[in-house]
C-alpha cells in the first residue's frame, strides 16, 4: 500500500484537539483511513458492526468491483481463469502470485496429485460419527482431526512448513468430502487415482464403487473444475475472516481451516446454494411452474415471511460474474444429461426468468447468483443437497489457504483483538443473598 499526501482530520465538537489520520491508497478500490493510533491519541475506539467499513489487513489476492460486477483473483478476471485454465492453474495462482508455466505446472499439480490419500486412521475415526450426521459437521471433525495426523514438523513461521501443510490440505480436501459422503450412504471408500484430474479423481471417489470401473464424464468433469474456481476465493468473506482471525494466534493451518469450514456451513454464507435448493423443492411441492408466479408475489410482499434465496449479493450490486458462468456451465450439463424438461430445473428457469424481466427485482439488483447455478448443477451430477456446502468447502480450501499464509508472511500482523462499546451494567457490589 502507498501512503496517500492527503490526510483526515477528525475534529471534536466538545473542544478536544483534532487528530489526522494518514491516509494509504491501494492498487484498486477505495482508499483507506489508518486509524491505529486512534485510541492512543484519543482514549476512543471506532464502532463498526459486522466490519462493513473496516479494511482487517492489506492483501494482494483477490479483488471485487462490486458496482461493477468484477472479481479479480491476482489480477486475472475470473471469466478468463473459468475458460482458460483449471482449477490447479487457480491454485498455483492464488498461491504463489502468477499462473504456473509448463514444468511450474507438471510440478504442482504432481504435488497435488501423489498426496490425495489419507492415513487409514481417519477411517476409524469417521465411525464415531452417526450415520445421518450433516456431512459438514463430519467434515468439520474430519478437518480438524488432520491437525493430529500432519502437523508434527509444521513451523507456520517456515515458509517451506506452509508450503507442505498447503498441498496436503487442498489433496486430501476432496477425499475426506468423498468419504464423509460414503460414510453416509454406508458405501465402501474409493481410494483415489493419481492418474486423474483434480476434478475427475473426486468424481470417482464420489460416485465409483469397486464394482466395476469409473469411467469420468468430461462435461461433468469440466462443471466441476469450474465450480472449484468460481468458489476458490472471494476475498475478506466470513469464513476467510475467521481462517485469519484463528490463524493470527499461531496454531497450526489445519485447525485454522477448520475453523473455515465451521464457519462456511452457516446458511447465511456457505448454506446458501443448500438453502436455494430446498426453496426450489418447496415451490415443486407448492405446484411446481405454475406456482412461481404466486411464489413471487409472497417475495415482494414485505409483511411476507418468505425469502427469495439464490438472488442478489451483499457484494455484487450488478450481476454477479461467476453467476454468468455458472449459467452455462449448468445448461451444458442439464443438455448432457438429458435433463432439460427436469420438473425442478423448469421450475428454476421459470423463477430465473421472472427474477430476469420483472422491475420489482431488477431495479433492486436481485439478480440469480452464483448460488443458484451452482446448487441446480450439483444436484443435476448426483451430489445430495447437503452436501452441496462441504463442496464448496473443499473449493475455498485454496482461497483459506492462500490467506492464512499472507497474512502469517506479513510483518505487520498480529494476533486479532477486535474491541467492543460495553453497555453492561457498571461496576457494583454483591448483596447478601437474602437481600437480592
Amino acid at each position: 500500500m502507498k501512503l496517500s499526501d492527503n490526510k483526515a482530520t477528525l475534529s471534536f465538537s466538545d473542544g478536544k484537539p483534532s487528530v489526522d489520520l494518514p491516509i494509504y491508497q491501494g492498487t484498486m478500490g477505495p482508499d483507506v483511513m489508518d486509524i491505529r493510533k486512534l485510541y492512543g491519541q484519543t482514549g476512543m475506539f471506532t464502532y463498526d458492526p459486522g466490519f462493513l467499513s473496516t479494511a482487517s489487513c492489506q492483501s494482494a489476492i483477490t479483488y471485487i468491483d462490486g458496482d461493477k460486477g468484477e472479481l479479480l483473483y491476482r489480477g486475472y478476471a475470473i471469466q478468463d481463469l473459468a475458460t482458460q485454465c483449471d482449477f490447479l492453474d487457480t491454485a498455483h495462482l492464488l498461491f504463489y502470485g502468477d499462473l504456473p508455466t509448463v514444468e511450474q505446472k507438471a510440478d504442482f499439480d504432481r504435488r497435488v496429485l501423489r498426496h490425495s490419500m489419507v492415513n487409514e486412521q481417519m477411517q476409524f475415526f469417521l465411525r464415531g460419527f452417526r450415520r445421518d450426521a450433516h456431512p459438514m459437521a463430519v467434515l468439520t471433525g474430519l478437518v480438524g482431526a488432520m491437525s493430529a495426523f500432519y502437523h508434527e514438523n509444521t513451523d507456520i513461521h517456515n515458509a517451506e512448513h506452509r508450503d507442505r501443510a498447503a498441498i496436503q490440505l487442498i489433496a486430501k480436501m476432496p477425499t475426506l468430502v468423498a468419504m464423509a459422503y460414503k460414510y453416509g450412504k454406508g458405501e465402501p471408500y474409493m481410494y483415489p487415482q493419481n492418474n486423474l484430474s483434480y476434478a475427475g479423481n473426486f468424481l470417482r471417489m464420489m460416485f465409483g464403487t469397486p464394482c466395476e470401473e469409473y469411467q469420468v464424464n468430461p462435461v461433468i468433469e469440466k462443471a466441476l473444475d469450474r465450480i472449484f474456481i468460481l468458489h476458490a476465493d472471494h476475498e475478506q468473506n466470513a469464513s476467510t475472516s475467521t481462517v485469519r482471525l484463528c490463524g493470527s494466534s499461531g496454531t497450526n493451518p489445519f485447525a485454522a481451516i477448520a475453523a473455515g469450514v465451521a464457519c462456511l456451513w452457516g446458511p447465511a454464507h456457505g448454506g446458501a446454494n443448500e438453502a436455494c435448493l430446498n426453496m426450489l423443492e418447496d415451490i415443486q411441492k407448492m405446484g411446481g411452474v405454475a406456482k412461481v408466479g404466486e411464489f413471487m408475489e409472497k417475495v415482494k410482499d414485505k409483511s411476507n415471511p418468505v425469502r427469495l434465496m439464490g438472488f442478489g449479493h451483499r457484494v455484487y450490486k450488478n450481476y454477479d460474474p461467476r453467476a454468468k458462468l455458472m449459467q452455462e456451465t449448468c445448461n451444458e450439463v442439464l443438455a448432457e444429461l438429458g435433463l432439460e424438461n427436469d420438473p425442478l430445473f423448469a421450475l428454476a428457469k421459470k423463477l430465473e426468468q421472472i427474477a430476469l424481466e420483472d422491475d420489482y427485482f431488477v431495479q433492486r439488483n436481485l439478480y440469480p447468483n452464483v448460488d443458484f447455478y451452482s446448487g441446480i448443477v450439483q444436484r443435476a451430477i448426483g451430489i445430495p443437497v447437503n452436501l452441496f456446502t462441504g463442496i464448496f468447502a473443499l473449493a475455498r480450501t485454496v482461497g483459506w489457504i492462500a490467506q492464512l499464509n499472507e497474512m502469517i508472511a506479513d510483518p505487520e500482523y498480529k494476533i486479532g483483538r477486535p474491541r467492543q462499546l460495553f453497555t453492561g451494567h457498571a461496576p457494583r457490589s454483591i448483596k447478601p443473598i437474602q437481600d437480592r
